[in-house]
């Protein structure tokens, strides 16, 4: 597409498809923009195609298995020219990729952008400030829509690096619910440490396997959203971490949060795909070794603490 101003900001029509917690708070936010924001969710039973007519940007704020129930039909009618700005955290296991991969393969003349970042969507709806990145690999494109979206209250950053910034997303998750496993057992702050620091290690494993650039593995979507979602308790997949380190199966882990959690379901895709890379992912492995029930949470963590010995090996 062709090279676009680097404007300020000004009054845009925004389609959010997508209201549960994230969508619902990132709509509010660009209504406090002067933005006129429409919203849809699967609850209200109407075609989600009938938003996509006469505006400017299509907000996905979806889980990933309703992008991938949505992707197939929505795509084949999406208007030409209309940039989707996806805010899905979490790897498809059938096809094994990203949900701006899914839609790409749906629609591959889409213009994709990526949002990610640590947004706990609680803080934000209180009025707390955080920051987030805004990836396509368009770079006019990405700066386009950074002048347009930001605010006092979500500060956006640019890069070119869709892939690593989703994969740095998704693979974040899978690592909180190991941090809940490690605070709920009460390990301390050195194992929580060295644990989050290893996590950050197989992150960059697959990010670089994938695709995605290294050095999305220690920006805002990797380190960032890691320090958030690993240690607050307005994190889902933190807390589904503390359930399982209760002894709770994965059906009452997932009860007890209530809500979506990511990160379980992003762990079966990544040791899929590690599996069939030959990728070396311990701690992928052992969280869903006790997810499905076939190792206690102590000795997940023996496993962990007594494999063979190597090579710090860091991502670069």
């Amino acid at each position: 597409m062709p090279a676009l101003p680097h404007d300020g900001p000004m009054a845009l029509r925004i389609a959010v498809i997508g209201m549960g917690a994230w969508g619902t708070t990132l709509a509010a936010l660009l209504e406090q923009q002067g933005h006129a924001v429409r919203g849809w969710s699967r609850r209200d039973g109407d075609d989600p195609a009938e938003l996509l007519g006469g505006v400017d940007l299509a907000v996905v704020a979806m889980a990933m298995a309703g992008v991938e129930a949505l992707a197939p039909a929505l795509a084949a009618a999406w208007p030409k020219g209309l940039p989707l700005l996806s805010c899905t955290k979490g790897i498809n296991l059938e096809q094994r990729c990203t949900p701006g991969q899914l839609w790409l393969r749906q629609n591959p003349q889409l213009d994709v952008l990526v949002l990610s970042g640590p947004n706990l969507a609680t803080e934000l709806a209180q009025g707390l400030p955080a920051a987030s990145v805004l990836a396509s690999t368009d770079r006019d494109l990405a700066r386009h829509w950074q002048h347009q979206l930001s605010s006092e209250r979500l500060r956006l950053y640019s890069n070119q690096d869709p892939v690593g910034t989703e994969v740095a997303g998704a693979l974040k998750n899978v690592m909180a619910i190991a941090a809940g496993i490690c605070d709920g057992l009460q390990l301390g702050a050195n194992a929580k440490a060295s644990l989050l620091c290893r996590g950050l290690v197989e992150m960059g494993v697959v990010i670089q396997g994938l695709g995605g650039h290294p050095a999305s593995l220690y920006g805002l979507a990797g380190l960032g959203d890691l320090l958030a979602t690993a240690n607050s308790h307005l994190s889902r997949n933190y807390r589904f971490g503390l359930a399982l380190a209760e002894g709770q199966t994965r059906s009452q882990a997932l009860a007890s949060v209530g809500a979506t959690v990511e990160g379980a379901n992003t762990a079966d895709a990544v040791l899929a795909l590690g599996t069939q890379h030959h990728w070396h992912l311990p701690i992928c492995h052992e969280v869903v070794a006790l997810m499905e029930g076939r190792i206690s949470p102590a000795a997940a963590v023996r496993r962990l603490m007594e494999r063979h010995l190597k090579d710090e090996d860091l991502p670069t």
